[in-house]
């Protein structure tokens, strides 16, 4: 955190594209309805894509309208050796995608200790257990996340059990292991390819 100029507020981390896919305004909304005043949220990522210009424009304008400008802080993207240290410093990690394939940023959130709150879609609903490595919310309100973070930021011996089982977790996904994992599917369904060509020719 010294590194990065923060405090000892409480931080919340959103790390990725700004477009409207990612839901950065979720992530906004709920900041601007949690009960502790104190959190900062630390957003590492720039616009990107179509309507990203315009979603970061729209963002930066409710952080205008909530009275949050001291308590966001918009960072540039930042290579991958140097996000490490964002997850570190990070309390928490925020995934309020709208949809994600695999959720790359809470792979790498949970390798570095950080417990993740994320939106239970796609793959983000198998990288994180539920109540264990961090939260998955079924919904969009931001009221519903600021409850969810509130009650984690004020817990934080909870918070503590759910970064050592995340860390836990994340080692679980190294390059050797995902190739070990790919080659066996291939394998798999190499076998299963020859056992239905030679059903179908007896």
């Amino acid at each position: 955190r010294w590194a990065l100029g923060l405090g000892a507020e409480p931080v919340l981390l959103f790390v990725g594209r700004v477009q409207p896919l990612k839901g950065l305004d979720v992530a906004v909304a709920a900041l601007g309805a949690m009960e502790d005043q104190s959190v900062t949220l630390v957003v590492v990522g720039g616009p990107s894509g179509v309507g990203g210009e315009a979603e970061f424009r729209r963002v930066k304008e409710m952080v205008s309208e909530l009275g949050l400008e001291r308590r966001v802080r918009f960072v540039d993207p930042q290579p991958h050796h140097l996000l490490s240290t964002y997850y570190r410093a990070a309390d928490l990690c925020v995934v309020p995608s709208r949809s994600e394939s695999f959720g790359l940023v809470a792979a790498e959130a949970m390798a570095c200790g950080t417990p993740v709150v994320a939106a239970a879609v796609g793959g983000l609903t198998t990288l994180i257990d539920h109540g264990t490595t961090g939260l998955l919310l079924a919904d969009r309100d931001p009221v519903s996340w600021a409850a969810a973070l509130d009650d984690l930021v004020g817990h934080p011996l909870r918070r503590a059990e759910m970064a050592a089982a995340a860390a836990e977790q994340g080692r679980r996904y190294t390059w050797s292991t995902t190739a070990a994992r790919l080659r066996r599917v291939y394998s798999d369904l190499s076998h299963g390819r020859v056992e239905a060509v030679c059903g179908a020719t007896r």
